[in-house]
């Protein structure tokens, strides 16, 4: 290698190093041959002024380009000053020749001073455009501490070079160490495009996306890569992974286990628990080999991966149905997914099957997955269930915390034993003398439990903590010791830390300001709502221009009032109180801990006082929004949505609907009906079922007892395919089955029912068995505990105050509409099995013998379940369902003649669907008949099903023509 090294001619290299200043002086052109000076570094660079090629920058004129000789040859004699003043005059002349700073910067590194030389390259790589300069650039940058520098270099190889993956990994590890999420996510996410479903992209783009709190884009990633990896290796991966071993990463063009719990934790903390169980579900079979049993997705439940009979234990599991259990492994984590899942969708008993399962583990192995089922029953209010897990985990010195003795804490209290309560409120003040909040928490308890004495020396202890911590100087935060360069880069060089600190010299708007700036938003939003007014009657006359006109005002409008942070709060207990409160002296916790030291010292002194309400002196509410009452911004929000969904927009009403239903402004329980029903009609327009079902189970929840809310949901699915798609859901069907539990317990064992006052609805108990001692005292004291507050739980047959006060009057006698209800429901899923829908209904013909529907309803159960195989008396069936369709035909009869068109079809077409063809024509004939008496089809709202129905029948038996004439007549628009 060195003697080819040194083998040149020097006569040739002579040649060509005077041919390099001819051309960069401008004299004469040397065609045909690359220049390169001889001996000069490889960044070194003249002005080439070569026509041929592609040419960067500008046309250089002849001053320019004998300057640039003139530099050029004062850097070869080695009089660096000189060659900088003469590019400097260049670059004064002609600011876009790149060779002049480069010339310059190799200048400033020939003199030691790196730092000046990357300044002026990053100028000169800003006229060239070469992405391997800028990521060199980028490299030198990160060397010497200049993050921010070499993170735009990075974005600047990017936009030149987008399949540079390697400058992309390197901009994102230098992006996640200096805490910049924004720029380390844009560029995974690029990766990402170039190398689909990369595991290892994903792994380190997923804590990132968590940090920024954007889990539906992680979800979607998971889940794309999840159904990829499925499409390649649909019976599974082909070495299955052992699911047991957690800690073993997968390899990276495999989709894991651990990937697959990734994927069911974001969907259960998304609230998506559906996903979060059919991921586990068929992830785990895919893993496993078995993704052709694709058979147990019809099962609602799991007993894919129940347990065998003899590993069972205390757990207890009883199926019913055709497929029996398949006892396949469950690894211990995903069977604990599975039960956070069901227990939050309500779906508590699968839920408890699969928790008691993962509770039989050590605790000291699986300790957080102990606290995660706990919060699951502690956030369902199942708190029973929620308090012998949180006492095992504070049993333990290695698993106790804090935290979980608090939540045993409130747990025994929300269970009425308020004195085991208050013993753990007092270990855990033992422990911490400084927690203000414990002590407040016993105080309530003893200010329950008559002690006021004791509640008022804790309260006390709380106020003059409070003070002294007042009086205390706030320490003031120490300086970073990490010193930053300062000086040399192009960019503010500094850290991102994940607490932000507003910086010293901030100039914030002073309150006058702010009033000011509130005023002029105020007079738009007026001119705005104004607008909005006049143009709204054109609108409703279809003028096209207006309707534009109108949609941009109310946009504008729609926003503004989503992006006001005072009406969207953190907590939903306190109305909107104006865009500038008053505020207390104190802070709200400060007015509590005086006014329960007040109470108490009243109570001191006369006990026989009633205590009354310390909300004097509350805010009133404000009832409008910068010069707009709510009930105007709420009408605006409606007819905003109606018109954006008229228009194809419907995904955007639905999020400013729902958005608008977490405003403090609307807290009031029938605007939330109001918005909900907005919803409903929206979706209805929309087609989209599924979300009218969830708003009307809302309402449900919020009128327990009430049938109006039922009657909305069957208004909202009149029919259609897909109306009954959602209405034989399985959510529905459960959620109306437990609403008929509720409503015949009410009934018929009203003390199993417990006032919830968080939910503000009765549920059912798990015993209902209550001591004597303690109901009397409740009835005895039922006027003094009426205040106090706290998500306590009220039994049901209570004749207390306090009772009457917040729980709503519970049913006296049965109710037929939601036994009615849930028949049809079995009835529209053709489930007519007197076990499963004719019982329903047959309870519903008992509560009202005279209603029309419940008869027809009998009467079609009835036929339904005679044309099916499994019948085993067709003949009853038919006999039954007649006289059910007989007795419908004697109560409906007695509405008017209007019903008989009505009367006549449901003949005919019973008659049509047992075979008898001659008694549904002359039934169907009939409808027509009245239809033509009364002047068309639009008299009869049967009329063209009555002459569909029976063309059928006339091309069944031949008689086509018939069935032309009925076309023409009834069937032709």
């Amino acid at each position: 290698m060195l003697h080819r090294e040194w083998d040149f001619n020097i006569a040739q290299q002579d040649a060509e190093f005077r041919d390099d200043l001819r051309e960069a002086s401008g004299i004469g052109k040397k065609k045909g041959k690359k220049v390169r000076a001889l001996g000069l570094p490889r960044n070194y660079c003249f002005a080439s002024c070569s026509q041929r090629g592609r040419q960067h920058g500008p046309v250089l004129s002849h001053q320019v380009r004998a300057l640039i000789g003139e530099g050029n040859q004062a850097y070869v004699d080695g009089n660096i000053s000189e060659t900088i003043r003469i590019m400097q005059e260049v670059i004064r002349i002609e600011p876009r020749a790149s060779s002049a700073w480069s010339v310059i910067a190799q200048c400033y590194e020939d003199s030691n001073e790196p730092k000046k030389a990357l300044q002026l390259r990053i100028m000169a790589a800003h006229l060239r455009h070469d992405a391997d300069e800028w990521e060199r650039l980028a490299a030198q940058s990160r060397d010497l501490g200049y993050n921010q520098q070499a993170l735009y270099c990075y974005s600047k190889v990017y936009s030149l070079d987008p399949t540079n993956v390697d400058a992309l990994w390197d901009r994102a590890s230098l992006a996640k160490e200096i805490n910049d999420l924004r720029a380390a996510r844009h560029s995974l996410l690029a990766i990402l495009k170039q190398f689909p479903h990369d595991m290892t992209v994903l792994a380190e783009l997923r804590p990132i996306l968590i940090e920024v709190s954007d889990l539906a884009l992680c979800a979607s990633l998971y889940q794309a890569a999840l159904e990829h990896y499925q499409v390649i290796q649909p019976l599974g991966p082909a070495q299955p992974i052992d699911s047991s071993l957690t800690d073993q990463l997968p390899p990276n063009q495999i989709f894991g286990f651990i990937d697959l719990l990734v994927l069911t934790d974001l969907y259960n903390t998304m609230a998506e628990y559906d996903r979060a169980i059919q991921t586990i579900r068929t992830g785990c079979r895919w893993l496993q080999g078995r993704a052709s049993q694709r058979f147990w997705d019809g099962c609602v439940d799991d007993r894919e991966y129940d347990l065998p009979r003899e590993d069972r234990g205390n757990v207890t599991i009883e199926r019913s149905g055709d497929v029996q259990p398949g006892h396949y492994p469950l690894d211990v984590n995903a069977r604990h997914r599975l039960a956070i899942a069901r227990i939050k969708l309500g779906e508590v008993e699968e839920g408890k099957m699969h928790a008691s399962i993962v509770l039989a583990q050590d605790v000291l192995d699986y300790a957080a997955l102990f606290g995660e089922i706990a919060d699951s029953y502690f956030e369902r209010e199942m708190y029973a269930d929620a308090r012998p897990i949180y006492e095992v985990l504070g049993a333990d010195p290695a698993t106790s915390s804090l935290y979980v003795l608090l939540q045993v804490a409130v747990c025994r209290r929300m269970l009425s034993d308020l004195q085991e309560a208050a013993d753990v409120y007092k270990q855990v003040i033992d422990a911490d003398q400084t927690n203000n909040d414990a002590k407040m928490k016993l105080a309530e308890l003893y200010e329950i439990m008559d002690e006021p004495r004791k509640a008022l020396e804790l309260v006390y202890q709380v106020i003059d903590s409070r003070k002294r911590r007042t009086h205390q100087p706030e320490a003031t935060p120490a300086p970073d010791s990490v010193p930053q360069p300062q000086g040399a880069s192009l960019f503010e060089e500094k850290s991102r830390t994940k607490a932000k600190t507003p910086a010293p010299g901030k100039s914030r708007l002073t309150l006058p300001e702010l009033k000011s700036l509130e005023e002029q938003r105020e007079r738009e939003v007026m001119l705005g709502y104004n607008r909005v007014e006049e143009l709204w009657p054109r609108m409703l006359h279809e003028d096209v221009e207006a309707e534009r006109e109108w949609m941009l005002e109310a946009e504008k409008l729609v926003e503004m009032f989503r992006e006001t942070r005072n009406l969207f709060l953190t907590t939903r207990d306190y109305d909107f109180k104006g865009m500038f409160p008053k505020r207390k002296t104190q802070r709200r916790d400060d007015a509590d801990e005086d006014r329960m030291a007040s109470r108490l010292e009243l109570n001191e002194r006369d006990k026989h006082t009633r205590r009354t309400k310390d909300d004097g002196q509350a805010s009133e509410k404000v009832d409008s929004f910068r010069g707009v009452t709510f009930a105007s911004w709420l009408r605006i929000f409606m007819q905003y949505a109606f018109v954006l969904t008229k228009r194809g927009g419907y995904d955007q009403a639905e999020e400013v609907l729902r958005h608008v239903l977490l405003s403090n402004a609307y807290r009031d329980p029938n605007l939330q009906n109001t918005i909900r029903i907005a919803i409903i009609t929206c979706a209805i327009f929309a087609g989209r079922f599924s979300v009218a079902v969830e708003q009307c189970r809302k309402i449900i929840n919020t009128h327990q007892f009430n049938n109006e809310a039922f009657r909305l949901l069957l208004v909202s699915l009149a029919s259609g395919h897909r109306p009954t798609d959602s209405f034989v859901s399985s959510t529905l069907q459960k959620h109306a089955l437990r609403e008929l539990r509720l409503h015949d317990a009410a009934v018929k064992t009203p003390e199993l029912l417990k006032w919830n006052v968080v939910g503000r609805k009765y549920n059912l108990s798990s015993s209902g068995k209550e001591e004597p001692s303690k109901a009397n005292e409740v009835e005895e004291e039922g006027d003094e505990e009426a205040e106090i507050p706290g998500p306590t739980e009220i039994p049901g047959p209570a004749e207390s105050n306090a009772t009457e006060k917040t729980a709503v009057r519970m049913p006296t006698k049965n109710n037929p509409i939601i036994v009615t209800l849930y028949g049809q429901m079995s009835l529209a899923a053709k489930s007519y099995q007197s076990a499963i829908c004719k019982i329903y209904l047959l309870h519903a013909y008992d509560y009202c013998p005279e209603d029309p529907v419940v008869c027809l309803s009998l009467a079609i159960a009835s036929l339904g379940r005679a044309m099916q195989r499994q019948s085993d008396n067709r003949h009853h069936m038919i006999a039954q369902g007649m006289a059910f369709l007989s007795q419908y035909r004697k109560i409906r009869k007695s509405s008017g003649d209007e019903m008989l068109a009505e009367i006549d079809y449901n003949f005919g077409r019973a008659f049509h669907q047992l075979g008898l063809h001659t008694h549904a024509v002359s039934h169907y004939e009939r409808v027509l008949e009245i239809a033509e008496k009364r002047g068309g089809e639009q008299y009869a709202s049967v009329t063209k099903e009555a002459a569909y129905n029976l063309s059928l029948i006339y091309v069944t038996t031949g008689a086509v023509p018939l069935a032309e004439a009925l076309y023409r007549r009834w069937l032709s628009i």
